[in-house]
């Protein structure tokens, strides 16, 4: 059975830096699968929510939950005939954000909009959550140089890592294979990309590791 017949539908997940985008894609490549990517760019308050988190962050939070909500609505029944769709963001997380960034009454008037949409969509069947200490994600946002990132604090990221490892601790709604990737490049080696296929393979539990060695 090839990977993506046993999971036809692979969630990557982690913060901003992380290489989630990087993975998902090449995952689609291989299996030749339906890539879903959160459009962040399309997000026409994101800027602003990096320059004034407080005064934007309530319509940053629902552009991207009705986005998301409409990229997934596709996926409420499997495919049946095998097709296999890989994505770097999955609506279980949304939530996430929501709480780091909105006040309480603007929270609560998010919950009630995300517990309308949410049952709406597919749970995933794998979930691949990447993992990257702080100073690795900060050089990362400053390598690849888009510009409204480059304001993002070493506060925020930290908050955000740690509402990541607080949210998968507790996620029992699919297998998750929790990686290291600060030393894992899918994008510049093969042979990374191949150790992590092996692993995923190899996977018989509900939350397992891969901490690889490419010394």
């Amino acid at each position: 059975m090839t990977l993506t017949r046993k999971y036809p539908y692979i969630v990557v997940e982690g913060p901003i830096g992380s290489g989630k985008s990087t993975l998902a894609r090449k995952l689609a490549e291989r299996f030749s699968a339906q890539l879903l990517l959160e459009n962040a760019g399309a997000n026409p308050f994101l800027e602003k929510f990096y320059a004034n988190p407080d005064r934007h962050a309530l319509a940053t939070q629902l552009f991207f939950l009705f986005q998301r909500a409409e990229q997934l609505s596709g996926l409420a029944q499997p495919d049946l005939f095998g097709g296999a769709t890989i994505a770097d963001f999955f609506l279980d997380k949304d939530p996430l954000f929501a709480r780091l960034n909105l006040n309480d009454s603007e929270f609560a008037l998010y919950r009630t909009i995300y517990q309308h949409l949410q049952p709406q969509t597919r749970p995933a069947d794998l979930v691949l959550y990447l993992q990257v200490p702080v100073d690795a994600l900060l050089e990362r946002i400053h390598k690849r140089a888009i510009a409204y990132e480059q304001t993002i604090s070493r506060e925020y990221l930290e908050r955000l890592a740690a509402s990541y490892s607080e949210f998968f601790h507790q996620y029992e709604a699919a297998p998750l294979l929790i990686i290291n990737n600060e030393h894992l490049d899918v994008a510049a080696s093969d042979e990374a990309f191949h150790l992590l296929l092996e692993r995923i393979e190899k996977m018989r539990g509900q939350r397992e590791y891969f901490n690889p060695n490419l010394a």
